[in-house]
């Protein structure tokens, strides 16, 4: 590659190929090593965006989109090289039109920034990661995020009416529409949230609002054991409830966020924060009341209701730590994020923690399991354990398919599981999106080497 050629085409445009800024733009959350790009580009604008696509077509130089870096699955690593593409400042809200229910945004838009904005004029944006006050809009599109309200609200996808879409060989396309409903032509919008950074770049968002709730209540429930806390979920959703979320924290996540934020009932073996909103006190707080009622009927031992901003915020504030909390308990972790079918979760979370067991690994289990989302955390002490840890990431896998279950629910597959995808994916499908990848990507430089497993090694 030559970067005095690329540099000559991008001639005004912020480049930067100092060593801490190539270091820094060449790891993430994933745990999955450092690739540092050649050069590092941060356009202000959607025509800066296409020139460098652009120029990286021409040269057949990689080209790696970036967002907040915040992502779990290594998929904004620049794996071979080349040029990565930092949208972080395009970070405008460019609209709120409170009487259609839509915004629209800029990729590099802190989501956390954007669910302020649209809350001060009495609406809503539901998608929620954990990563809220780091991670952009442009990163929750390529990822297709969740979060906890995911249970009653969906996913990312669920949201996005509308995009800007700069295309690998730097065309500039608008998909989708600016309307609620609308199903002109082929599901663009559908196909590009959520396709890691391969199939394109959005320069602007349009997504649907919601109304606010103007009553949001929250419980922390505890229970002796995981499992009890897994059947609870269960049997609350049987019970005819559909909470906003329904977190669940085994006994490694209580060990890890123990003294760093709201206490725990003594015994408490695993928790589950439940979250109900509505439109009157009345009806939120019987919900609520009906739902710890549920779960003491299956081994729930107390609840703590939070009613008012500021309780919630501590209570949440505790949850958004587990990650982070989980490596200072041993200082490396891989964090899946595998998904099974609800009346699955108690006998997936028993199976993980025997496959950690019998490999001398600790292993945690937390997350959305309301929808059957689960964090499951492999924690190490040292890169001597790498091979038993990646014995018990495949075993992971392995079961999670066997179950009924997918491989990801919202971080991706990225790099880091890219591997196991033909546990879950037919040779025929996979081969599928291969030519949907060649069709927009023929020269394979949009964020190459991800989601879909190594051909040498498909043999």
């Amino acid at each position: 590659m030559s970067l005095e050629a690329l540099r000559a085409e991008l001639t005004g445009l912020e480049l930067r190929d100092d060593d801490a800024t190539r270091a820094t733009y060449g790891h993430d959350e994933s745990d999955q090593g450092d690739f540092r790009p050649e050069l590092v580009v941060f356009p202000k604008d959607t025509a800066e965006v296409q020139r460098v696509v652009r120029a990286c077509n021409r040269h057949r130089v990689p080209l790696t989109p970036v967002a907040a870096r915040t992502g779990k699955s290594g998929g904004s690593l620049p794996i071979h090289g080349g040029v990565s593409l930092s949208l972080e400042r395009m970070n405008q809200i460019l609209a709120i039109r409170p009487e259609d229910l839509t915004a629209t945004v800029q990729p590099g838009v802190v989501l956390a920034d954007f669910q302020r904005a649209v809350e001060a004029v009495g609406l809503f944006y539901p998608p929620d990661p954990n990563s809220a006050p780091t991670c952009s809009l442009g990163g929750n599109i390529a990822e297709n995020a969740g979060g906890p309200s995911a249970l009653k609200y969906g996913v990312t996808r669920d949201y996005v009416l509308g995009l800007e879409w700069v295309l690998p060989d730097g065309e500039l396309v608008r998909v989708g529409r600016q309307t609620v409903k609308g199903v002109a032509g082929y599901d663009l919008v559908g196909l590009f949230v959520g396709s890691e950074g391969t199939l394109g770049i959005a320069t602007e968002i349009t997504v649907k609002l919601l109304p606010r709730p103007p009553v949001v209540m929250t419980a922390l429930i505890a229970f002796t054991d995981v499992l009890a806390a897994a059947r609870a979920v269960n049997a609350v959703l049987l019970g005819g409830l559909l909470p906003r979320c329904l977190e669940l924290l085994d006994d490694v996540a209580l060990a890890a966020v123990a003294g760093k934020g709201v206490p725990f009932p003594a015994g408490a073996g695993a928790v589950i924060i439940a979250e109900i909103d509505g439109t009157t006190e009345e009806g939120v707080f019987a919900e609520l009341n009906l739902l710890a009622s549920i779960a003491s009927k299956h081994g729930g031992l107390d609840a703590q209701i939070a009613v008012d901003r500021d309780q919630r915020e501590r209570l949440w504030a505790t949850r958004r730590l587990v990650s982070p909390a989980l490596r200072e308990l041993q200082k490396y972790k891989f964090s899946e994020d595998i998904v099974v079918p609800r009346s699955k979760v108690p006998e997936a979370i028993e199976r993980f923690k025997a496959i950690g067991q019998a490999l001398g690994l600790t292993v945690a289990t937390y997350g959305h399991a309301g929808d059957g989302n689960l964090h499951t955390n492999v924690l190490y002490r040292s890169p001597a354990d790498r091979p038993r840890v990646e014995l018990a990431l495949e075993q992971l896998m392995k079961e999670t398919v066997r179950l009924g279950g997918t491989l990801s629910g919202e971080h991706g597959i990225g790099i880091a599981k890219k591997k196991y995808l033909s546990l879950e994916q037919s040779d025929q499908l996979i081969a599928l999106q291969r030519r949907l990848k060649v069709l927009f990507d023929p020269f394979g430089l949009l964020n190459p080497g991800k989601v879909f497993p190594d051909e040498s090694k498909e043999q």
